[in-house]
């Protein structure tokens, strides 16, 4: 069970309190520019949605954020209503046989990931930061790695170098992997390694590059 207390830090974050400022007032301002921006176009995903699938256009699920806070992460639904039938939490594929047909083409383009521009503007989330994972995932993480602890000092991102460069975390290796990463990304962060990871993750969404 994770515990929402005060953690004794033996790292040391990479940005100071004046960078984080700047970083929450960047997430504020962009996210609610994109959300102006791109709302007809969210606004026709969704109709999409709801005309070629059965189900709600929204996934909402249960990660853990800042300072081990639960939260409500959005996508545009990809999957199936019945994926995880027996309760069990169930890492997504690649290439997953549960994806609907045009789940996989949001998924693929990351479209699926748009409505997390509401998770950045209320500050549940930031641009740039570790993915949120699920308590379920958290505790196995934790029992090979309790470093797992210093990702609750970062608010979740909705892309990351160990996003980019890691992949879909579909194994505990790779979950490891990905702690790795963003424990270097947490001690070593900056204001300019954000602008170089959103800027290498845009790149990668506008040429159709998988990550």
């Amino acid at each position: 069970m994770i515990q929402h207390t005060t953690l004794d830090m033996e790292l040391t974050d990479g940005m100071n309190r004046a960078e984080r400022c700047v970083k929450r007032c960047f997430d504020i301002v962009v996210a609610l520019s994109s959300l102006l921006v791109l709302s007809p176009f969210m606004l026709l995903i969704a109709i999409a949605l709801k005309l070629k699938a059965h189900g709600p256009v929204l996934f909402r699920q249960e990660r853990i954020g800042y300072r081990a806070h639960p939260f409500k992460i959005l996508k545009f639904r990809t999957m199936r209503t019945d994926t995880e039938r027996d309760g069990r939490p169930l890492l997504a594929q690649t290439d997953d046989e549960r994806l609907i047909p045009l789940g996989r083409f949001l998924r693929t383009h990351h479209l699926d990931e748009l409505p997390q521009l509401w998770n950045i503007l209320v500050g549940e989330m930031s641009f740039v930061g570790p993915r949120p994972e699920r308590r379920y995932f958290i505790d196995q993480i934790m029992a090979e790695n309790s470093d797992y602890r210093y990702i609750f000092c970062m608010r979740p991102g909705a892309t990351s170098k160990a996003t980019i460069y890691n992949g879909y975390t579909d194994t505990m290796e790779k979950m490891l992997v990905r702690l790795q990463m963003d424990l270097d990304y947490y001690q070593h962060r900056s204001l300019l390694m954000d602008a170089q990871i959103l800027w290498t993750t845009l790149k990668y969404v506008l040429f159709g590059k998988n990550f």
